[in-house]
């Protein structure tokens, strides 16, 4: 490579690197807004927020990285399609050209406005208290519309916010997508539904924080998660934060009147980190490295929270050990009891707290609603109710407040509306695929958990998919490891073996 090819490649990793240390520093500081900051410090938090925020984005869209990238054209196309350089070229080119369209004030407004908006939200939802968000809601609609108006080529407002998060994805792809797999679900709900009632009240005994805490860690480790290199604490809503590829923190949520909400969110969140610590080291510093699309990265937590932590070999193993630290609540409750318990189908008002089959129908309902929100058919002040009409149509239940309904869930209260959910079933539809190609590869996985060893199972996900951090798309990568693209059979075809009824 001629050294002013190689000065040009070297000045671009060099600014790229600034504002991927900007980025990481945002998380940084939401992690800590949502963890352990006090209320106090709210205000100043937005304003911190949003200078990182201007920041970054004034160098994400300066001129001279267009120059170095149009520079930079020929040797990209002179490389290998899957070799670093090309890939850090290709993704560069991709958010400079998005980030360009996006006027610097706007994007900074918006995360000054996400950030207070998201103080007034912790207070609302307990509150049951949907007017005091309204009027933020109201202004994230319009900010997201804003945002998105910056792509008028796009076939729908939303596919520029879905593009963010699940490059390549658009609200066709996504609707023709859901609607394929609600006529497969609907019908599995209801016989599930109508084949009585299974018993989980094991699961509602008196669970102590601390022990809890400690099984869940535990679990997290033997997967695979390295606290040497990550951390876990409590927020309101689990999440995880990639400092970087040494700094991975997650968090969980502590119910000690449900054994099942801090341990699945345990596997949950640590399915996410895992992804993140298997980033090429080589990688730190460039926009390659962290997950490719929210999908792969919903892909990943589904498959160790569900696939593999919902599962029956799994338990094999796990069960006296959890008996054993609760002996009291779990003595007299056997293992086909427990696992009918953790896997029991019941619709109900908490996406977080739902069943993984139901699970998918309130990703489904939030999705619409946000595409209408965005089209302007339905106003901010009437989403409560259709949110409770959608509940009680697709799922049968209704919210007896706005706290278990509209204000249940951050996301349309800490970023965009549009963009943020349809990660959470495509990824339920890709975990299926990844661990069916896992297993094709391993056949003793399924043996293998029913040891407690993971090895394996972990070794494959990071060789296939986590070593690569963002150099290829989820479209990419599922052509890469199954030779098609995305489609719901494997998710279904699990979905029924697990769940279907006896006789069903």
């Amino acid at each position: 490579m001629a050294q002013e090819k190689q000065g040009k490649l070297d000045e671009l990793k060099r600014r790229l690197s600034e504002i991927a240390d900007l980025s990481r520093a945002e998380g940084l500081l939401a992690w800590d807004q949502f963890t352990s900051m006090p209320s106090g410090g709210a205000e100043a938090r937005a304003r911190h927020m949003a200078a990182l925020g201007r920041i970054r984005h004034e160098k994400a869209t300066d001129p001279e990285i267009g120059r170095l990238l149009d520079g930079l054209e020929g040797h990209a196309a002179s490389l290998p399609y899957e070799s670093d350089d090309a890939s850090l070229i290709r993704l560069a080119r991709r958010e400079y050209e998005r980030a360009t369209r996006v006027p610097t004030e706007l994007y900074a407004e918006f995360i000054a406005h996400a950030s207070a908006t998201y103080q007034v939200w912790e207070q609302a939802r307990p509150a049951n208290d949907f007017a005091a968000v309204r009027p933020y809601l109201e202004k994230t609609v319009e900010y997201s519309r804003r945002m998105a108006e910056c792509f008028p080529e796009a076939d729908h407002i939303a596919d520029p916010l879905i593009d963010v998060s699940d490059p390549g994805m658009t609200a066709e792809t996504v609707r023709s997508l859901f609607a394929r797999l609600r006529e497969e679900l609907v019908p599995l709900v209801r016989a599930c539904v109508d084949a009585g009632t299974v018993d989980d009240s094991c699961l509602h005994k008196h669970y102590p924080e601390t022990e809890q805490l400690e099984f869940g860690t535990r679990v997290a480790r033997q997967f695979g998660y390295d606290f040497d290199r990550g951390r876990q604490d409590q927020s309101k809503h689990p999440f995880t934060v990639a400092v970087s590829v040494g700094d991975v923190r997650i968090t969980t949520r502590v119910n000690e009147y449900d054994l099942s909400e801090a341990l699945f969110s345990t596997l949950h969140e640590a399915g996410h980190a895992m992804y993140e610590q298997g980033v090429r080291p080589d990688l730190e510093g460039t926009p390659l490295a962290t997950g490719t699309s929210m999908a792969v990265h919903e892909s990943q937590s589904r498959l160790w929270e569900n696939i593999v932590g919902r599962s029956y070999p799994f338990w094999e193993y796990y069960y006296p050990q959890l008996q054993a630290t609760f002996p009291e609540q779990l003595g007299q409750v056997d293992l086909d009891a427990f696992y009918r318990a953790i896997n029991r189908v019941r619709p109900s008002l908490i996406r977080t707290d739902a069943d993984e089959l139901t699970y998918n129908l309130h990703v489904m309902v939030r999705f619409d609603l946000e595409l209408e929100l965005l089209e302007g058919t339905l106003a901010v002040k009437d989403l409560p109710e259709a949110w409770h009409a959608r509940y009680q149509a697709d799922l049968g239940v209704r919210a007896p407040d706005d706290r278990d309904g509209v204000l249940q869930d951050v996301h349309w209260f800490d970023g965009t509306v549009g963009g943020a959910f349809q990660g959470y079933t495509l990824g339920n539809i890709m975990s299926a695929l990844f661990y069916e190609e896992a297993v094709r590869q391993h056949p003793s996985i399924p043996e293998e958990m029913r040891q407690g060893r993971f090895t394996t199972l972990h070794s494959r996900l990071r060789e296939s998919i986590y070593q690569h951090g963002s150099k290829f798309t989820a479209g990419e990568l599922v052509e890469r490891l199954t030779g098609g693209e995305l489609v719901i059979e494997p998710y279904v075809r699990y979905l029924r073996e697990k769940l279907t009824p006896p006789g069903g």
